[in-house]
């Protein structure tokens, strides 16, 4: 019997998702063991009455558990999904809002940058503290991480525990978008979810790409129909697109010879000149709490039984990944965010990249993508050196690798505008930095 623990089951951006696909996994997983987990006993008690619909809706595949202590979900444990934040919303919106006072001109303020900074010295020690009880009550689990910023808190994971784990994040999907921009092979259906277009797009076009999480190149475009190298068409074709159409990307891409396959909006989080190019408008935070609330009150309709059962995939991957471990299905990836190991030849072996991988019985194994162009290269082994400094100040409470951190980042350029922002940063979040006490 197969064990599955979900933690952070609560979000309405992610519950409801990986939730869908585990129940179009019925038939592959049935007679799993499945554990809800959300500290957030009311959004858990929800989710758990969804997944009680859902599941008598397909047969009851799935013995399903819920608790609010993740420690009594997690002995025994094969494989334990984690997505959880620090009061998500309204603390990203202070660091967006925090930089740009101090006259940082950055992007999302998500992943990199300064933002990125703030959100991972929260993040890290609660993803910490669920891997030290994973190591103690499951050892053998593997972790599948979708908590962000992804790059920072798997390093965290890898410097800091020992735990088995992949970070998993579905930008690559925006490669396959903008590839289908400039070269029109696919047209989206009316109608059609964007899940179901991607993988006609991937039934269509194949990309290699690697690097760091949502700073990833593409190293390779094929037509899956005839094997041919779409890359300059690509090119040729890219020219003609709007002057608008992922300006950055196509800068990069002129003068270090790949294209981003993130788009934009989080690729510039890394470029120091993203801002040139890219509207400092953020993230649309009160769109996505509108989003939220609907989502939430369609998910409650369903577990009332007052809304009909509609299962489908949702493009994320942790589901079909056990899945493949569990069958032995030597599965291919795009994308799975993991130590380095000679995956990405110029880079240090110790980084977390993003790279392809083949998924089996053996676990998750990246693919040996070989050496990026020397340029894209170095810029990424100095986003490898911020994220090293962010996880020891995340795990330590250490504010100089904090400092370090920001001035060695190019959206940064000044010791006063970082030595401030950063004090205002731990002052404005110190109820969720008890490391820094």
């Amino acid at each position: 019997m197969t064990k599955i623990v979900i933690i952070g089951v609560g979000s309405t951006s992610f519950g409801p998702s990986i939730l869908g696909d585990l129940f179009s996994h019925a038939q592959q997983l049935r007679g799993s063991q499945v554990w809800l987990v959300d500290i957030n006993e009311q959004a858990l008690d929800l989710m758990a009455k969804y997944a009680a619909r859902l599941n008598d809706s397909t047969q009851q595949p799935f013995a399903l558990h819920h608790s609010a202590d993740r420690r009594a979900a997690l002995p025994g444990a094969d494989f334990v999904i984690v997505s959880v934040a620090v009061d998500r919303l309204e603390t990203w919106r202070l660091d967006w809002q925090i930089p740009l006072k101090h006259g940082v001109r950055h992007v999302l303020g998500e992943n990199g940058g300064p933002g990125g900074l703030s959100h991972s010295l929260r993040n890290i020690p609660l993803l910490l503290s669920i891997a030290h009880d994973v190591e103690e009550l499951a050892p053998n689990a593997l972790v599948l991480n979708f908590t962000n910023p992804m790059s920072r808190l798997c390093l965290a994971l890898h410097k800091h525990t020992r735990v088995r784990f992949a970070g998993l994040c579905h930008q690559i999907g925006a490669g396959y978008r903008l590839v289908n921009r400039v070269l029109n092979l696919v047209e989206r259906r009316e109608g059609e979810d964007s899940a179901s277009y991607r993988r006609r797009l991937e039934e269509r076009v194949h990309l290699t790409a690697a690097g760091l999480n949502h700073f990833t190149f593409i190293l390779d475009m094929r037509d899956r129909e005839t094997g041919a190298d779409l890359y300059p068409l690509f090119c040729e074709k890219v020219k003609e697109m709007p002057a608008d159409f992922e300006l950055m990307s196509r800068r990069l891409y002129d003068t270090f010879g790949l294209f981003c396959a993130t788009g934009d909006g989080h690729a510039g989080e890394y470029v120091g000149f993203a801002s040139e190019t890219i509207p400092l408008t953020g993230y649309d935070f009160d769109a996505r709490a509108k989003e939220s609330a609907d989502l939430r009150a369609h998910v409650a309709a369903v577990a009332d039984g007052l809304a009909p059962v509609a299962l489908g995939l949702s493009g994320e991957r942790a589901i079909q990944i056990i899945d493949a471990i569990t069958r032995d299905l030597q599965q291919p990836e795009l994308a799975v965010n993991i130590p380095n190991n000679g995956c990405i030849s110029n880079l240090p072996d110790d980084a977390v990249v993003e790279v392809p991988a083949v998924v089996g019985g053996r676990g998750v194994q990246g693919v040996n993508v070989g050496a990026l162009p020397a340029g894209l290269a170095a810029m990424l082994r100095q986003q490898i050196d911020i994220q090293m400094l962010v996880v020891e100040a995340g795990v330590h409470g250490d504010r100089k690798a904090a400092l370090q951190a920001l001035l060695l980042d190019p959206t940064v350029h000044s010791y006063a505008q970082a030595k401030y922002m950063l004090d205002e940063l731990l002052r404005t979040h110190q109820r969720y930095l008890p490391q820094f006490a």
